[in-house]
């Protein structure tokens, strides 16, 4: 197992302090590269210190995911509520989707089995994407915006996360939904553009099509562009056609951790 640091990144929402030692939380966030965690100050919305890092077992089974966020949370010392998040669609604390992780999370209840690694504290594990949209909603591109904000994450697929007024709507798929005959996520996820070498232009006409498509479903107020290809907003983002106005996220590889964070904090599970 390695470990690496970066910087950190901010947030923060209402919820019970109570059980979060000096109005901190921690967030871990399991990627399919790696599991990451911090801590987070829940009045300021920043990372206090560096974030941890270990790379994901091989195989990622849940039992070997478990321990290594448990290794994580020991780093820190961290006595707590603990967010965790999954690349899975999570209903009731148990995995129902498995994306970039062991197929044996599938039907896994995840928050029992991370409660047991951790010493029986209280868990909150919530999908990936919606731990995203809830910082990138409170601190990073939809800071202080009304209304419904969606936050797509551009990658191998897309990542969906809808908020209204910063309530989350759970585990929502729109990157595999249906556009012009194709999955969403098909037509524009960014791995599309380098698979197929499209230019800017070409891919964020994709891009806007799938946009169009979401705001005739849901008339969104904001959308938020994640993912690693929001390093590179300015090339595509004024290139889009579609109505609503779309924010590039601002909290990069922070988002996760920290909207586990608030979750965690707010006490609300999907």
């Amino acid at each position: 197992m390695t470990n690496d640091h970066t910087e950190p990144g901010p947030v923060s929402i209402a919820g019970k302090t109570g059980s979060h030692p000096e109005g901190r939380g921690f967030g871990v966030d399991v990627g399919g590269s790696g599991v990451k965690g911090g801590v987070v100050d829940l009045a300021t919305g920043e990372l206090i210190g560096e974030r941890y890092k270990i790379e994901t077992p091989q195989p990622s089974t849940p039992t070997a995911v478990a321990e290594t966020v448990a290794a994580i949370v020991d780093h820190f010392e961290w006595t707590g509520d603990v967010g965790i998040t999954l690349p899975c669609v999570v209903t009731g604390g148990v995995a129902r989707t498995a994306a970039n992780v062991d197929k044996g999370w599938i039907g896994t209840d995840a928050g029992a089995l991370f409660r047991e690694h951790l010493g029986g504290r209280s868990v909150t594990v919530l999908n990936d994407a919606d731990a995203a949209g809830i910082a990138e909603d409170k601190f990073g591109g939809g800071k202080d915006s009304k209304g419904v904000v969606i936050l797509l994450t551009f990658g191998t697929g897309i990542g969906s996360a809808i908020l209204q007024n910063g309530v989350l709507l759970p585990n929502t798929e729109l990157g595999h939904m249906e556009v012009d005959g194709k999955e969403a996520e098909h037509r524009a996820a960014s791995s599309v553009k380098d698979d197929d070498g499209l230019s800017y232009k070409a891919w964020a006409k994709e891009v806007s099509r799938v946009l169009e498509r979401i705001e005739d479903l849901f008339w969104p107020d904001l959308f938020i562009a994640g993912g690693g290809i929001s390093r590179k907003a300015e090339k595509w983002i004024p290139l889009l056609t579609n109505r609503t106005p779309v924010q590039p996220a601002t909290l990069r590889n922070a988002a996760g951790i920290v909207g586990a964070a608030l979750a965690a904090q707010s006490g609300v599970a999907p």
